[in-house]
């Protein structure tokens, strides 16, 4: 019988245990690794098709399942989701989030058995993605036998083939051009299951965190797949400007900048709660320089 590569993610060494030996006697269920973070488990689903998840709510380092199960949503073969916590408080928001079950810690076998009975529903429409192979082959070299070189082939066209030829290059073009050039103000985030459109103007900062970032506007923080470097190079032209390796700020949103003791700097953000971030040394000339605090 296949089965399903599963992954346990929780923080606690004791429940990973307690599934490993649950587990076991399940025929279907074959447990590849082990994991106490969001950002172990998305590098270990890099190399390891997996079918399940048995992830905690609340994850090291961060990030929570929930924001795990917001960013897996788009996938095209998302992993069953079995979430574990300590009571029923959020039971609603994991099935929001397409949960195949919410278990309360510590468990029971029989419990478990329906949890298992969900699996197998799960497992009879569920496709691995295969790893693509290596097909990589040492090119030969002049000496050899087999050995040829490189040719541009080349294929006659009538004078009105290469007319049409020309003309559907020049559209194609034309369309590339026009709609890189579009940039409505707005960055597209997975969210639910659901991609939500956030306008430049209600982000207040982004924090960098491994290779995420959370985008943080007034009503809410929002983990994304976005590296930092990325966004930086997207919205500086929108009057955003890095002022730590760690936050890149809007500066529409700067309400205030502060000397600190041994020459340090940090900035304060509009809003009903204030939001305090640091200025790395190197980067206070330029802010200020932008910001005309500069003389002549």
């Amino acid at each position: 019988m296949s089965q399903l590569n599963t992954l346990l993610l929780h923080p606690d060494a004791e429940v990973r245990t307690a599934l490993r030996q649950h587990l076991r006697t399940v025929d279907f269920l074959c447990v590849l690794g082990e994991a106490v973070s969001a950002f172990e488990a998305l590098a270990l689903l890099e190399a390891i098709s997996y079918g399940v998840f048995f992830l905690g709510v609340d994850l090291a380092e961060g990030a929570s399942g929930f924001e795990l199960a917001q960013m897996l949503a788009s996938r095209k073969n998302c992993p069953a989701m079995v979430f574990i916590a300590a009571d029923e408080s959020q039971a609603f928001t994991a099935f929001e989030l397409g949960a195949t079950d919410y278990l309360l810690w510590p468990f029971s076998a029989d419990r478990l058995a329906r949890t298992f009975s969900r699996l197998k529903q799960f497992k009879s429409h569920f496709k691995e993605i295969p790893l693509p192979e290596q097909n990589w082959k040492e090119p030969a070299h002049p000496d050899d036998d087999d050995f040829q070189p490189e040719q541009t082939v080349k294929l006659p066209l009538a004078e009105e083939d290469e007319d049409k030829f020309l003309a559907a290059l020049r559209q194609a073009w034309e369309h590339s051009r026009r709609y890189a050039a579009i940039d409505i103000e707005k960055l597209a985030i997975n969210l639910d299951g659901r991609t939500i459109l956030v306008p430049y103007d209600q982000i207040i900062f982004i924090e960098a965190y491994e290779d995420y970032s959370y985008v943080h506007t007034a009503a809410q923080k929002i983990l994304t797949s976005y590296r930092i470097k990325l966004l930086e190079d997207r919205l500086r032209p929108h009057r955003f400007f890095r002022v730590h390796r760690k936050y890149l700020v809007n500066l529409d949103m700067v309400t205030e900048i502060a000397a600190l003791p041994g020459s340090n700097f940090m900035l304060r953000t509009a809003g009903k709660t204030r939001i305090e971030l640091p200025i790395s040394r190197r980067r206070i000339g330029d802010l200020k320089q932008i910001l005309g605090l500069t003389r002549e």
